[in-house]
């Protein structure tokens, strides 16, 4: 059995008349004009209405775009958008300074967003330290700086809306 190619048009018994988008080792994906999307097995009962031929992809659109966004994700400088907790939306940060000059007001959006700033820039360089040429010893001395600094800013933890965003020193790790 010869597999059609990207493209190919299609008249399904029970979705009608449709168009190859995708093809696996198991399955055509078909949007068909009447029932949209829907994944069809390679030796289903379908009449072959236009046949495209070596368009066949072993590589999905979704995995060809799932792989980019993992790999942007851990060589980038820019990461998921990070939520504020709710209880912070909409606030201010106030510095009141000791002697008798003016208190210094910040959005504390603005504030968090420099923070997950810190955090992105921290895991980057992180990152790559792990990927770098140094000996295994400089990059694990390299690596406890790293785990010291995340302990240091534990204390903004209480700005993150989702726990899984926190920092974590030492004892977390």
């Amino acid at each position: 059995m010869k597999l059609l190619g990207i493209g190919s048009r299609i008249d399904h018994p029970e979705h009608g008349k449709g168009v190859v988008t995708n093809v696996s080792s198991k399955y055509y994906w078909v949007t068909f004009l009447e029932s949209g999307l829907e994944t069809i097995d390679l030796d289903a009962d379908f009449e072959v209405i236009e046949a495209v031929e070596d368009e066949v992809d072993t590589v999905s659109f979704f995995e060809v775009e799932r792989s980019l966004v993992k790999i942007l994700e851990k060589w980038s400088d820019t990461h998921e958008k990070v939520a504020i907790a709710d209880k912070w939306k909409g606030g201010k940060l106030i510095l009141d300074p000791g002697d008798a000059t003016q208190n210094k007001e910040m959005p504390i959006d603005t504030f968090f967003h420099k923070i997950v700033m810190v955090r992105d820039r921290i895991r980057v360089m992180e990152q790559k330290i792990n990927s770098s040429n140094l000996d295994d010893q400089d990059k694990i001395d390299l690596q406890q700086y790293i785990t010291r600094i995340y302990g240091s800013l534990t204390s903004f933890n209480v700005l993150f809306k989702n726990k899984s965003d926190h920092f974590v020193g030492e004892k977390g790790k």
